[in-house]
């Protein structure tokens, strides 16, 4: 079984990348064989600094690897270092209906929102196909808001195996649930589209700020509040530890608890959770000629494998 899964290099990591994408894959290391990827093709649709994107590949390449990927169970490498992608994405997009990329969610929730579109942001669904595709992909672990585009390529795959012969293994998505979409400090769908993140990792007393800044309604702490489940800090706790979060949301349902006391423990779970990723993250930091060699190694593998899947589509279609 392969498992292949991608996170684009558009800034620091946070909560939601993490427990909706980063650990749900760390933790399949051990069921199959994992091919990870730096999506720095994909953050060109919304991130146009070329140094940043540079500063932000590496950092996502220590932050992955600080929280647990294992280079010798997995494949981990920059998308771009498999070039191969590019040229399965256009033989993938002629067979790519428009209306199925008009109905992409994520496109339409963008426009909606009003962040600037362009050709690439239409087509991500494509290139996301060829993303997975090219590794002959068993399972795909993503967010719940990223499960159509798994679903496009299952369709996009089948349309080509029916028009060229059976040419792609068709894949599975695999969501998780409980934690398929974490909530934002706003409350919506935490995404660094929307500003609305607490980052992995970062410098503690700006994180702390921004947690203790979290909205709460007016009502008194002696007040019972019966929909405890709904509340933000409760959310993001349960999040990070089902058990304190919990117990938590017990105490202000009942009553007595303040709001205050709240986010402080919320801030404490979250920085002690992630204390030995930022001790490794540190380390790694200081030995960047391994961080890139992984890079390297991981890309080698991934190209071999890229190269034989793109031959067979490219036989299959008649340029060869």
């Amino acid at each position: 079984m392969r498992i292949l899964s991608g996170i684009q290099p558009s800034g620091a990591l946070h909560l939601g990348n993490y427990f909706g994408m980063m650990r749900p894959a760390i933790e399949l290391q051990e069921k199959g064989e994992a091919f990870y990827f730096i999506a720095d093709y994909h953050s060109m649709t919304s991130l146009f600094d070329a140094n940043e994107r540079r500063k932000n590949t590496l950092d996502v390449a220590l932050d992955f690897l600080a929280c647990g990927l294992d280079p010798k169970r997995s494949v981990f490498f920059k998308q771009s270092d498999v070039p191969e992608v590019c040229e399965l994405s256009w033989l993938l997009s002629t067979l790519t209906p428009m209306s199925l990329l008009e109905k992409s969610h994520s496109y339409k929730d963008k426009i909606a929102k009003g962040i600037p579109v362009n050709h690439g942001l239409f087509a991500y669904p494509v290139l996301m196909a060829a993303d997975i595709l090219i590794y002959d992909s068993n399972i795909v672990p993503v967010g719940q808001d990223q499960k159509q585009h798994v679903e496009i390529t299952r369709d996009i795959a089948i349309k080509f195996n029916e028009q060229y012969g059976q040419t792609f293994v068709i894949p599975e998505p695999q969501i998780r649930e409980s934690v398929a979409k974490v909530p934002g400090i706003d409350g919506e769908k935490m995404s660094k589209s929307y500003g609305n993140t607490i980052e992995i990792f970062g410098d503690e007393k700006a994180l702390r700020k921004k947690v203790m800044a979290l909205k709460m309604d007016s009502r008194q702490p002696a007040e019972p509040k019966p929909d405890a489940d709904q509340n933000l800090a409760i959310q993001l706790l349960k999040v990070i530890d089902a058990g304190v979060g919990k117990e938590w949301e017990e105490k202000l349902r009942a009553g007595g608890l303040g709001y205050g006391d709240l986010k402080k423990k919320l801030f404490e779970v979250y920085w002690e959770y992630f204390a030995a990723a930022r001790q490794k993250r540190a380390e790694l930091s200081a030995n960047l000629d391994f961080v890139n060699q992984v890079l390297a190694d991981g890309a080698a593998k991934a190209r071999g494998k890229a190269r034989e899947v793109l031959q067979r589509a490219r036989k299959a279609s008649g340029l060869e």
